[in-house]
């Protein structure tokens, strides 16, 4: 195994994290907050420790290969939430340094759950920096290594499987760089597109830059307790349509670019999402109408949560503890489904779900026409064998990792409701659930041992579980593999 690249992948993603700290610092220059210099520091801090491999571990080439790659990416995520949750806990903000990790990781992995209480009370940097997070951890943050900086590696390929998210993985143009330029520049012009309608909506600058960042993410960390429930419907909507929109394959939005519209809107995923997304909407409008003054706000109350718990983003403008069962059951559902592959979503992604059901449809007519032989297609394409069954092997790895983690977390003294759903929140990085972590609740009362058993659930959920169990297994580390 190429240790040496390795090492020198990991810091040179430390030191651009550095170099993206500058950020919240000169945010708490502008404000004229203390915490800008517990910013600063940590930007320094890392900028060297991010340096010493280049120094000692130069690597002798820069070949990267499968097993690199996932190394790489696991690896990278838990420095970056290590040295992310630095500026919280020297500043005091989030003194504890437990907390200030999962917070950390729930940002970088665009979960949004949190452990703090009372938002208002923060800094504007450190306010900035926990939603700057979540755009920075929901496109990758070696993907944009490789958009910004000269190859680090051969065969970047393996670390752009690796880090985005969805069973069937490629490169919309030959050259893995300019694949990872692509996709930024489609995500940098999307944030400043519902950055800018925010801001035409009344949402103040600050407010609107970091409630973009969040739904870019699909994260949903806010800056008020109350999330987006003070806000006027115009802008409710305008977040409500983003996180669908940052829900969907990118590949979709560059097609659309190069005017491919007819291949970008035969997406059998595409439709299968927002087909999803109006029943269960048209479901919760119905059963909550009672709730609401009128037709109007319960169809909005309905279609911002099942857009934001579809997109795993997490903003909340009701209190769902006090819908109906139904409703709840069926926001439930929609946190394992998530949004499109090569989205900014978790969750276990449209297409697996797609693919799935077309493999049952064909068992079932095989067990009624014996001889029959079919073959499953995807977006036009037909699926082989081996991506099938490695769809299959998600599927059961996924399940396995959900019931060990609720299992793990159940000795909490929490209702049966809550510790599943917390479990489904982190694990799917959705953020909040049903409950004590419910929209006006949060992950403050669980124990130290909880928040890194839900902290690795985020990490597992983002990076869909192998890099971590890659990383995390002996035999990779063996000489004689």
């Amino acid at each position: 195994m190429n240790r040496r690249i390795i090492l020198n992948a990991i810091g040179i993603v430390l030191r651009v994290e550095a170099v993206l700290m500058l950020l919240p610092t000169a945010v708490g220059i502008f404000y004229g907050e203390k915490a800008a210099f517990y910013f600063f520091l940590t930007s320094l801090i890392c900028f060297l420790v991010g340096y010493i491999p280049n120094l000692l571990f130069k690597p002798r080439n820069s070949t990267i290969f499968a097993k690199e790659g996932f190394i790489t990416v696991a690896f990278t995520w838990i420095l970056l939430s290590l040295f992310g949750a630095m500026p919280f806990v020297i500043s005091g903000e989030i003194p504890s340094f437990t907390n200030a990790f999962f917070e950390t990781v729930s940002g970088f992995t665009t979960t949004g759950a949190s452990v703090i209480t009372d938002l208002e009370s923060l800094s504007h940097c450190t306010l900035f920096w926990r939603s700057f997070t979540h755009w920075i951890g929901g496109m990758g943050i070696l993907v944009f290594v490789m958009a910004i900086l000269p190859n680090i590696s051969e065969r970047p390929i393996h670390i752009l499987r690796a880090e985005i998210p969805g069973p069937i993985k490629g490169k919309l143009v030959p050259r893995v760089k300019d694949t990872a330029v692509i996709l930024y520049l489609i995500y940098i012009a999307m944030t400043v597109i519902e950055t800018v309608l925010l801001i035409l909506g009344g949402m103040p600058i600050f407010e609107s830059i970091v409630h973009a960042f969040g739904t870019a993410g699909t994260g949903g960390f806010g800056i008020k307790s109350d999330s987006i429930s003070g806000y006027s419907p115009y802008i409710q909507w305008v977040i409500t349509a983003f996180m669908l929109l940052f829900s969907a394959n990118f590949n979709i939005y560059y097609l659309i670019l190069i005017r491919r519209f007819r291949s970008a809107f035969k997406s059998s995923e595409l439709w299968c999402f927002f087909g999803i997304v109006a029943v269960a909407v048209t479901a919760i409008t119905a059963n909550i109408s009672h709730l609401y003054n009128s037709f109007s706000d319960s169809l909005r109350a309905s279609a911002f949560q099942v857009s934001s718990v579809i997109s795993t983003t997490g903003y909340c403008t009701a209190d769902f503890n006090r819908w109906p069962t139904f409703s709840k059951i069926i926001l439930f559902l929609l946190m394992f489904m998530g949004g499109c592959a090569g989205s900014t979503a978790g969750g276990l992604k449209m297409s697996r779900i797609v693919i799935m059901f077309k493999q049952v449809s064909k068992e079932i007519k095989h067990l009624i026409h014996p001889r029959s032989v079919g073959t499953i297609h995807f977006e036009g394409k037909p699926i082989d064998t081996a991506t099938s069954k490695n769809i299959s092997n998600y599927f059961i790895i996924y399940s396995i990792c959900y019931f060990a983690i609720t299992l793990l977390i159940s000795f909490e003294p929490f209702s049966f409701e809550t510790v599943v759903s917390a479990s489904a929140a982190c694990f799917n990085n959705v953020g909040p659930g049903f409950g004590a972590v419910g929209p006006a609740g949060s992950y403050a009362d669980f124990s130290n041992f909880s928040k890194y058993i839900l902290s690795l659930a985020m990490l597992l959920g983002r990076l869909e579980i192998f890099p971590i169990i890659i990383a995390l297994s002996p035999s990779s580390w063996s000489k004689s593999k």
